[in-house]
């Protein structure tokens, strides 16, 4: 996770003090080079971690998305992307616990990588599509399969609290390059669960942004969950899920390894 952190908020411009901020304003590449001609102020563990972004106004998932995971649900090929929506408070930081809820044992991780929209707009093509992508992090779905089998609707599964994962931080296109070329990899308890290449996306970033574009205006902060690979807990034989003790982890290489350890709903 690099070498030390540089405190930017505030301190180049008074008026941008978040990440979001920062990409609403369209001051990132200035925040980039103000950090890079500074040495690291903090080590990792002077601070606590936040979501990549904390506050989002959308979040945008898509199912689906990787043909092996496709195969072991049992659906048919589609058209169209299929999307759900997350909540941002259903979100947690790299390194804090995601919280198996007490009205399940049916927990599940799904490895995925996040898009982060830096510049807006709507009705994007897909030609343009990657000049609006701000970054690029990790993510993991958490997924409480009961409730999202209840119909078939996903959004229930996909929003208890602190059940979604996403850091460690943001990476930018320019040092990521390619991203088709990016492996994603999930381990639970060190063992891998989930694995392949974003070369692999039935759907493309490029047609993903243009899609959703076209039904909802996209916001600078906005993020699109891009899909899990095959591999999930819950469609193997026996089933496989997440308990408290659990550590989680999501690698997709050169946007460094998502951690999460697994804790039990506290009920008052």
């Amino acid at each position: 996770m690099g070498q030390g952190i540089v405190q930017i908020g505030g301190r180049f411009d008074s008026s941008v003090n978040t990440l979001r901020e920062a990409i609403e304003q369209s001051r990132l590449e200035e925040a980039t080079e103000y950090a890079n001609a500074r040495s690291p102020e903090l080590g990792w563990s002077d601070v606590t971690l936040l979501p990549v972004i904390p506050d989002p106004s959308k979040i945008l998932c898509i199912g689906l998305n990787y043909q092996k995971h496709k195969i072991e649900t049992g659906r048919p090929d589609a058209d169209h992307p299929t999307i759900f929506t997350r909540f941002s408070d259903s979100q947690v930081a790299h390194g804090q616990p995601m919280v198996k809820p007490t009205s399940s044992e049916r927990f599940d991780y799904e490895g995925e990588m996040a898009v982060i929209i830096g510049r807006g707009g709507r009705n994007i093509t897909s030609e343009d599509a990657l000049d609006h992508i701000a970054g690029y992090a990790c993510y993991n779905d958490g997924s409480v399969r009961n409730w999202q089998r209840h119909t078939s609707q996903f959004t229930p599964g996909k929003n208890f609290p602190a059940t979604g994962g996403f850091g460690p931080y943001m990476v930018t296109p320019d040092e990521v390059g390619d991203y088709k070329t990016l492996p994603i990899q999930t381990r639970l308890n060190g063992e891998v669960m989930q694995e392949a290449s974003l070369a692999d996306l039935i759907f493309p970033l490029e047609d993903l942004i243009s899609y959703c574009s076209a039904f909802t205006p996209l916001s600078p902060g906005d993020v699109i969950v891009t899909g899990t690979p095959g591999g999930v807990g819950d469609r193997r034989d026996p089933p496989v899920y997440m308990f408290a003790g659990d550590v989680v982890e999501v690698d997709i290489g050169r946007l460094g390894t998502l951690m999460n350890p697994i804790v039990d709903e506290q009920t008052t």
